[in-house]
């Protein structure tokens, strides 16, 4: 158990959560002093499991309001902390010592910690999405859950900016993972609860992003661009300037999934000036100007993706924009200019940073067969050492 003065209470809210709540549970089991779980009726082990490891179980009638059930679950803790979490997450076993640290605890009111979503078939921590999220916050202090879905914690109302902090603790979250987006139960049910909204208030910006959100993941693009340009244009007539930035991320996420290459152009420079520190529109901008030829121009954006990297947390972004992906289209845009032996370069960039990026490590070996070798030796390039990484990456 933790060695800090102050209580941390675990919150949770759980429905048919058999399959992934043990290995939440495992990975806070000696990192919180309490456990409160809200059941909104569950019917297979869940409740068998979370007994397992001495939890308070409390049995909540679902009202349709993931909101309520969460403060629901606030009001049954006792500790002076509280970590939240959902059932798909688990808490990272590095840097816990953090929260040991009693002064941390005397300068904040609330803490964000690095959020990493895992989407694709297998877990990848080349294929995340990460964002800084507030997960803990003093209890007592007013702080409560807002929104029917998508529910966020209310901290705008209840603190000063100063008083948030930052603890290197990650959360994993599996929610995003193929498997799950593809339960269509889950899907109807969340674009029935974001709709159920809008009839309430149909000048809810957030309501109508996550409704965005829910289309994309279905690849219903002309639903979901409809969606975002209406939470940008609320956003806007709310004297919110600029919007948040994940808006223009999904903006030109779709427009990119859809070839809308004149669409997207030249409207992704102002999003780019914008935002200047987000990657992501940095990098969407690289791509368009690919797809539209303007080659050097492209090259550009890629070059300054790699100088911002990956590790800016204030926006969503996902990993490898400022890296291994950026890498790889500025070895695309050497090709196109028949700088092979570059492009051999950029693609080996890609490949060290990220052995699971397979694009790279195919148009690599199709470039390098295609070069002779006294083209490769003459550029000092190391051919022995190429070959050998990609035995390596192939035998994994």
């Amino acid at each position: 158990m933790s060695q800090r003065k102050q209580k941390l209470s675990l919150t949770m809210i759980v429905k048919d959560e058999e399959n992934c709540i043990k290995r939440c549970l495992d990975s806070v089991k000696d990192l919180v002093d309490e456990i409160i779980i809200v059941d909104t009726g569950s019917t297979d082990k869940t409740i068998e499991i979370c007994d397992c490891y001495n939890a308070q179980v409390f049995s909540y009638p679902w009202n349709h309001n993931f909101a309520d059930a969460r403060n629901f679950g606030l009001d049954k803790a006792t500790g002076e902390w509280i970590l939240w979490l959902d059932a798909d997450e688990e808490v990272g076993q590095e840097n816990r010592e953090q929260l040991n640290d009693s002064s941390l605890f005397e300068d904040y009111d609330a803490f964000s910690v690095p959020l990493i979503n895992f989407y694709g078939d297998q877990v990848d921590l080349d294929n995340i999405a990460q964002i800084a999220q507030p997960r803990i916050f003093k209890n007592y202090k007013g702080f409560r859950f807002e929104n029917k879905i998508h529910e966020w914690l209310n901290l705008s109302a209840a603190y000063e900016q100063d008083r948030v902090g930052f603890i290197d603790l990650k959360i994993y979250h599996y929610g995003y993972m193929n498997a799950m987006i593809e339960d269509k139960r889950k899907y109807q049910r969340n674009v029935n609860l974001l709709l159920e909204e809008l009839k309430e208030d149909n000048n809810h910006a957030w309501t109508h992003y996550y409704l965005a959100t829910e289309y994309y993941r279905r690849r219903d693009f002309n639903k979901a661009f409809n969606e975002v340009n209406q939470s940008i244009a609320l956003f806007l007539k709310q004297g919110l300037i600029p919007p948040p930035s994940m808006l223009y991320s999904l903006k030109y996420s779709i427009l990119i999934e859809t070839g809308s290459w004149e669409g997207a152009w030249p409207g992704i420079q102002s999003a780019v000036k914008m935002f200047p520190d987000y990657v992501d529109l940095k990098f969407y901008m690289g791509v368009i100007l690919y797809y539209k030829k303007m080659i050097p121009e492209a090259i550009e954006s890629f070059e300054e993706c790699i100088k911002l990297g990956d590790d800016n947390l204030n926006h969503l972004s996902l990993k490898g924009l400022g890296s291994f992906r950026a890498w790889y289209y500025k070895g695309l845009c050497l090709e196109e200019l028949s700088r092979e032996v570059e492009a051999t370069w950029a693609y080996y960039k890609a490949v060290k940073l990220s052995s699971s990026f397979t694009h790279a490590r195919a148009d690599l070996v199709k470039l390098i067969n295609r070069l002779t070798n006294s083209t490769l030796n003459q550029e000092n390039i190391n051919l022995e050492e190429i070959a050998e990484l990609i035995q390596q990456i192939g035998n994994k």
